[in-house]
């Protein structure tokens, strides 16, 4: 199960550019809560708090209990918006959720058991397509991650989302083809590709 996070807020009473940018000054993030047929919630959050959260690599497939005004609002973050060059967290969504609504995660992908592929053993490299999934699950019951076993994989072999196990009760959001993971190839196949994408085009 993918942790609960707890984030602490505050209500944001000025709305604008201007009282955004007053925020970032000290050190405090814009924000806003929306969703479950209620208003949005305008509030502000503490950076140094939301990078923590954001480094811990499941800050958006957990759920996330926003405390503000003496509250806790159970939320999944939606969306953050980041400077372009300083890369600080300039805004955040949050989506208002009930305990069991279902709702759609992207979940890491995690591989195991890379021993135990022939493929990888001759010298095979395991080209990652999808790093996470997009799953359709339970509020309560978001998984931490999706586990793919790559036993009995050989060099050429694609590993596609219906060889994969996938947690209990919860469905992929693509559920109209048997998308691919990731494929083990050929150490030369793979040199030979990187070094289609860096030649320069003539004329460059």
């Amino acid at each position: 199960m993918s942790e609960q996070l707890t984030l602490s807020a505050e209500a944001r009473d000025r709305a604008g550019k201007g009282a955004s940018r007053a925020l970032r000054r000290e050190g405090r993030v814009p924000a806003v809560i929306y969703g479950n047929n209620e208003e949005p919630l305008s509030i502000h959050v503490e950076e140094k708090l939301l990078n923590k959260q954001l480094g811990t690599g499941h800050f958006f497939n957990s759920v996330i209990m926003v405390e503000v005004g003496g509250k806790t609002v159970r939320t999944l973050a939606k969306d953050v918006a980041f400077h372009p060059v300083s890369d600080r967290p300039l805004h955040a969504d949050f989506l208002r959720v009930s305990e069991h609504a279902t709702v759609t995660v992207a979940v890491p992908v995690r591989f195991e058991n890379e021993d135990a592929s022939p493929g990888l053993k001759k010298g095979g490299v395991l080209n990652v397509v999808r790093h996470d999934i997009e799953l359709v699950v339970d509020a309560a019951k978001i998984p931490e991650d999706v586990v793919v076993d790559l036993s009995g994989f050989e060099v050429g072999d694609s590993i596609h989302i219906s060889a994969v196990t996938l947690p209990k009760g919860a469905k992929t959001a693509i559920d109209d083809r048997d998308f691919t993971i990731a494929t083990i190839v050929a150490p030369s196949a793979l040199k030979s590709a990187e070094g289609d994408t860096e030649t320069p085009a003539e004329g460059e």
